[in-house]
């Protein structure tokens, strides 16, 4: 006996996503539906070797459905989520809209899967941001053997992060340059992003952070401990897919880089690459399609009494996005609903 599961958002880069790592990690589905916006209705998408047609999102009833995975924006989760919810279909939700409310669990199935069984308060479960999921996976283990005071992190995220159109935005750019025409193309970010870095993702704050940098802090406090301190400078960078990190972590204890490494190697979701010779290390391209999260480059920080340096690389519309919303499914299945 397994679970009905509906995607919504199921023609988006995310909705593809959760709809090819449902089919490979044969979740237990008995039967599931694609849901679309109206314009996208019909529209077939992949589940394995079957092909599905997508029905639409605004008229379809929730009730009976165990599992719905939610790949759209805000707007459409603030009017759809509850529709559901209400229904008794569980909201695995990957938007912003929920991560920030205290009686919605917010789940990194490695960090906190004990967080799993709030989702009876609302329905609903959310989904962290891509940079925070990928980074918490790194540093919890650490923070279990020397508790974490502070992280300084700066990213490098790829233009799929900011859906469909930043990667057509790159691919657009990076052709106009090679062969310039009177139509150059649209900008999707602030600045050209074809050989260049933009240190903006998101909406800027009054205290001159962007929401992207609000975001990893606030949802690293509610993921791991609320003591941690973070700062961020989030830059988008003109990769099509993965994400990249550079994370200075001060520790309460004295941690060697050594021990380090053996604790991120047993670590669930992390793998550890990091020798110290050309290409010892992992980078976006390389990550791309996996499930893990990359670790390379740990080394003692000199300038710390505590301190260690890493990098951290993942494929951002998998553990940023659909594989992590997947595995709050199996781990629900798993802890809760036990229909599997």
């Amino acid at each position: 006996m397994g679970y009905r599961i509906a995607v919504v958002g199921a023609t988006g880069n995310v909705g593809h996503e959760m709809l090819n790592i449902l089919a490979e990690r044969m979740f237990p589905v008995d039967e599931i539906v694609a849901l679309a916006s109206r314009k996208s209705l019909g529209t077939e998408v992949s589940f394995g070797d079957k092909t599905l047609k997508t029905k639409d999102l605004d008229t379809f009833d929730f009730t009976g459905w165990d599992m719905a995975l939610f790949a759209v924006g805000s707007e459409a989760t603030k009017k759809y989520a509850p529709i559901a919810a209400k229904a008794g279909c569980v909201v695995i939700d990957n938007s912003s809209l929920y991560r920030y409310d205290s009686q919605i669990p917010l789940i990194v199935p490695e960090v906190n899967p004990e967080a799993i069984h709030d989702y009876k308060n609302k329905m609903i479960i959310a989904n962290p941001n891509c940079s925070t999921a990928q980074m918490v996976v790194a540093l919890k283990p650490l923070h279990d053997r020397a508790r974490i005071k502070r992280v300084v992190v700066s990213t490098y995220q790829s233009v799929s992060g900011a859906g469909k159109e930043g990667i057509d935005a790159l691919w657009d750019q990076t052709k106009s340059i090679y062969n310039p025409t009177d139509n150059p193309p649209m900008d999707q970010f602030t600045k050209q992003i074809a050989f260049n870095v933009i240190p903006h993702i998101d909406v800027f704050m009054e205290d001159g952070s962007t929401k992207e940098e609000w975001k990893m802090m606030v949802e690293t406090k509610k993921i791991i401990d609320p003591s941690i301190k973070v700062t961020a400078t989030c830059v988008r960078v003109p990769v099509f897919v993965g994400h990249s990190e550079a994370i200075n972590i001060e520790f309460e204890d004295h941690l060697d880089e050594d021990e380090a490494r053996d604790i991120l190697r047993e670590a669930p979701g992390v793998m550890v690459i990091d020798k110290r010779e050309d290409g010892g290390y992992v980078t976006p391209i390389e990550c791309v399609g996996d499930f893990a999260t990359f670790i390379s480059r740990i080394r003692q920080d000199s300038t710390l009494d505590n301190g260690l340096n890493l990098w951290c690389v993942s494929d951002n519309l998998r553990k940023g996005a659909a594989l992590n919303a997947v595995q709050i499914a199996e781990l629900l299945g798993r802890e809760c609903l036990k229909k599997g």
